[in-house]
C-alpha cells in the first residue's frame, strides 16, 4: 500500500509510520517540516520504506501539487492518507494573535483540506482518508478553557470528513476521522500541563494504523472518539 501522513516527525505520528512500516510491501511517505527528525524516522524503519519528505503543508497549492506529482511519478496512486499534523496554542480566546489563529486554522484544517483535494485523482475505490481530529472538536464533548481555536478547528475537520464521505460515496473512496483523547505527547502536555495521559503515543498509534488499514471496510463518514479519558 501506498501511505501517506502528515506530522510524522514525532509523537503519533512517527509511530503510526514505524507500525505501517512492519509490513515490507507498504512504502510509507512520512511528512513533516523537520528534515533531521524524519531522517531518524526513515533510519528506524527495518524495511527501508518509510520515505522522508521534508515540506511545509502549510506552504500553499504550488508545494502540494509538486507533492502530487512526486507521488504519481514514484507510486501511481495514494491507498491512505492519515491526516495527522496538528498545532495547538494555549491561551485565552481573546489573547491569541492574528499569527495564532493562522498557524492553529492553516495547520488544523485548511492544509489538511487542500492535501486531501490535491490527492483525491491518485486515489482509486477502497482508499481511506484518516483525519486525525481531537476530544475537543467532537460534539458534546467536554471543553475546556484555552483550547478554543484549536477545538474549533478540528471540529471543523471533522465536519470536512462527513461532508467528504457523502461526496466520494459513489467512488469508494472512504473518510473517517478519529478523535483521540488524552494520550502522552508534547502536544498534550501543553494543553494540560502536570496532567497524566493514560495512553502512550505507541498504543494510540497502533490502533490508528489498524484502522487506516481495515476500518473504511466497517465505517465510511465516521466521527469516532478513542478516549480513555478527556483528559
Amino acid at each position: 500500500m501506498n501511505i501517506v501522513i502528515t506530522g510524522a516527525s514525532s509523537g503519533i505520528g512517527r509511530e503510526v509510520a514505524l507500525i505501517l512500516s512492519e509490513e515490507p510491501e507498504n512504502k510509507i511517505y512520512a511528512i513533516a517540516r523537520g528534515k533531521k527528525s524524519l531522517e531518524s524516522l526513515s533510519g528506524a524503519s527495518r524495511h527501508n520504506n518509510i520515505i522522508a519528505v521534508p515540506m511545509d503543508i502549510t506552504s500553499g497549492r504550488s508545494s502540494l501539487r509538486a507533492l502530487k506529482k512526486r507521488l504519481k511519478e514514484e507510486a501511481g496512486k495514494v491507498d491512505i492518507l492519515i491526516n495527522n499534523a496538528g498545532h495547538l496554542v494555549n491561551k485565552p480566546f481573546e489573547e491569541h494573535d492574528e499569527a495564532d489563529i493562522t498557524s492553529s486554522v492553516a495547520v488544523n484544517f485548511t492544509s489538511a483540506a487542500m492535501l486531501t483535494a490535491e490527492l483525491l485523482p491518485l486515489m482509486e475505490r477502497g482508499a481511506h482518508v484518516v483525519n486525525i481530529g481531537s476530544m475537543g472538536g467532537f460534539q458534546g464533548s467536554m471543553k475546556f478553557p484555552g483550547l478554543a481555536w484549536y477545538s474549533a478547528t478540528k471540529g471543523a475537520l471533522a465536519i470536512l470528513t462527513e461532508c467528504l464521505a457523502a461526496e466520494y460515496a459513489e467512488k469508494g473512496i472512504s473518510f473517517n476521522c478519529l478523535c483521540p483523547g488524552a494520550v502522552k505527547t508534547e502536544m498534550f502536555s501543553k494543553a494540560f500541563p502536570g496532567f497524566t495521559a493514560p495512553v502512550s503515543p505507541a498504543e494510540m498509534a497502533r490502533f490508528i494504523a489498524d484502522f487506516a488499514v481495515n476500518g473504511n471496510k466497517f465505517f465510511n463518514g465516521k466521527i469516532l472518539p478513542v478516549a480513555l479519558s478527556v483528559p
